[in-house]
This record gives structure tokens, C-alpha cells and sequence, in this order.
């Protein structure tokens, strides 16, 4: 996939969910195959299932979910949301939460293929609109349908908004 040579390119690890099926083990391939590194991070019980890829660069293997995504915010410079189920829009929704509040400042895209996305950046807009979000809390979400410039908004990304976190 384009993305997963783009990040090659760019010189970016992968670090994702660790996982062998759906999009993310395509693109962990991707980069694998392309000279890349890729760390994976699962949680035992999906080891378990033999859901975990077995060709990756790392794999870190820890106890919950919880602590999955814990770890895979740590290792992550930014945040890149595929298509996906619930489990993408709970992960996109929790890095997005922690850069509002202060804990992490690191970009957060939506890569909109085919369109997949514009009912959730719709959402998010009408929500701005009725004041359930501030308009600057929905610009977090970095939304393009193409992956290299998605990319390359990313890493021109700043967050200079204050953060609840440095009021505590």
C-alpha cells in the first residue's frame, strides 16, 4: 500500500497493533518488504488466537489492551487512522483526547480513502457547531484523502493551544 512505502520513504518506523490480518498487517507488510522497520504491539490474548504477525521487526507482547495503546503512544510520534471498526474510532478518539488535554502533543490524522471518514468529519464539525467541541479541539483531527500529503501535514503539525494538563 501507498502509505506504508511512503512512510519508508520518509524514514518513519511503523508501530501499530501487531496484528497479521485487515489493513494494518497489509501495511505492515508494506513496509517490511519495502526495508523498513515495523514494531508491533499485541496483547497476550490475541497472541493466544494467533492473530499476531510473526515477520515484524519487534513485537512486544503485554497483558491488557490498557496497556497496549499505552505503549503504542509512547513509541508513536503521531497517529495515523485507517479505515476501521470501532476499535480504530475508540483508539482515534483517545489520542485525539490526550492531545486536547495536554498529555501528548502529537499530530492526529484521518487518512479519508474513498471517503470513508466524511460522516465522522461531519460529525465532528456538527458537534463544533452545536458547542459540544471547540473549534480548535476539532481542527485536531488532520483529515486528507491522499496519504503523502496527509504525511506531509503531519509533520508540519503544532499544537501551541494551552492544555488542561498544564493547569493542574
Amino acid at each position: 500500500m501507498s502509505l506504508g512505502r511512503a512512510l519508508v520513504r520518509r524514514g518513519y518506523e511503523l508501530v501499530y497493533g501487531g496484528g497479521s490480518i485487515g489493513l494494518m498487517g497489509v501495511i505492515a507488510d508494506t513496509v517490511l518488504a519495502a526495508g523498513g522497520r515495523v514494531t508491533g504491539v499485541i496483547p497476550e490474548a490475541l497472541v493466544r488466537r494467533e492473530l499476531a504477525h510473526q515477520g515484524l521487526t519487534e513485537l512486544e507482547v503485554v497483558a491488557t489492551m490498557h496497556e497496549r495503546k499505552r505503549r503504542m503512544a509512547e513509541l508513536s510520534q503521531g497517529f495515523i487512522a485507517l479505515p476501521g471498526g470501532l476499535g480504530t474510532l475508540e483508539e482515534l478518539f483517545e489520542v485525539a483526547t490526550l492531545t486536547q488535554l495536554g498529555y501528548q502533543h502529537k499530530p492526529v490524522g484521518l487518512l479519508n480513502c474513498l471517503g470513508y471518514y466524511d460522516g465522522l468529519v461531519a460529525f465532528v464539525k456538527h458537534a463544533a457547531k452545536a458547542g459540544f467541541i471547540s473549534a480548535a479541539h476539532a481542527e485536531l483531527l488532520t483529515v486528507d484523502s491522499d496519504c503523502e500529503q496527509l504525511l506531509s501535514r503531519l509533520e508540519h503539525w503544532s499544537d501551541s493551544r494551552p492544555h488542561a494538563a498544564n493547569y493542574q
